[in-house]
């Protein structure tokens, strides 16, 4: 992998067009799935139209794979290069007051690029909250990738520990809160993209506990290559929450359904999103 890594990123594009081809046409890679979901959060769209959003998908994703890969080998000067960061005031500002700030982002765009990009900004300010894979090897692979550039790694579970040890340290907290939670997650849930839809809440709990300010982060393509991490306000830290309101949670689901509909093919569509049905 390190050997493909050292490539040009030029040349891995013309890798990504064959697996273009190979998953959206020969293997089909989890297309039923795919057609799916985009299928139910677009019931407006004509059958042509959810078809050009497939290969647009398959397209965008085979182009984040051979990204993620070269994170493997890049420059932390080409990485600078190509990921531009808005607003980074509203992590800088808390930073100073020694406050973590809780950084909702989704699995749209290239967002591996996230944590590493932000690390880059922030040196030594950056931790990822993760769920470990079974895999040792993409376990270690992916492990490595994450903290090529300084950040830390947080196990999920010990996500409420880590704020207690490290409450008075100005960082931030990424988490992706936009995978599928299920009963035992208690999740809040909310209509998204035209079907009811389960979000963790964990962002709440934790924002109201440790009166943590949270921001909405999303990493859309300007082109081949090129990205802009925007970064928006949802809660300054110091209002009171309504535990039981969920209104971050509520805020990011917004957000990133107004994302997904402005670039439908740049999100994560291959994921069993809507496994979960409320009871």
């Amino acid at each position: 992998m390190i050997g493909l890594a050292r490539l040009p990123l030029g040349v891995l594009y013309i890798v990504a067009e064959g697996l273009y081809g190979l998953m959206a046409y020969v293997i089909r890679y989890r297309q039923k799935v795919v057609l799916e979901n985009l299928r139910n959060s677009f019931p407006e769209k004509t059958e042509p139209q959810i078809q050009q959003i497939r290969k647009d998908f398959y397209r965008h994703f085979s182009q984040v794979m051979v990204e993620i890969l070269k994170l493997a080998a890049m420059s932390d000067a080409e990485l600078r290069r190509r990921v531009t960061i808005r607003n980074p005031e509203l992590l800088a500002e808390p930073f100073k007051a020694g406050r973590t700030v809780l950084a909702l982002g989704s699995h749209a765009g290239n967002w591996e690029w996230i944590l590493p990009s932000g690390a880059l900004e922030f040196p030594g300010k950056a931790y990822g909250v993760y769920k470990p894979l079974s895999n040792p090897f993409f376990e270690d692979f992916l492990y490595q990738l994450r903290t090529r550039s300084g950040a830390h790694l947080i196990p999920m579970r010990d996500t409420l520990r880590d704020l207690v040890k490290r409450r008075t340290e100005g960082r931030a907290m990424s988490m992706l809160t936009d995978q599928a939670a299920g009963p035992e997650d208690k999740p809040y849930w909310t209509t998204f993209l035209n079907q009811e839809t389960s979000f963790y809440s964990s962002a709440d709990r934790l924002a109201g506990q440790f009166n943590c300010p949270v921001v909405y982060v999303n990493i859309q393509r300007v082109k081949r290559g090129y990205y802009e991490l925007v970064i928006l306000p949802l809660h300054d830290g110091n209002t009171p929450l309504d535990k039981d309101a969920f209104a971050l949670t509520e805020a990011f689901a917004r957000h990133l359904e107004r994302d997904i509909q402005a670039a439908p093919a740049n999100y994560l569509w291959t994921h069993r999103r809507w496994k979960h049905k409320r009871v």
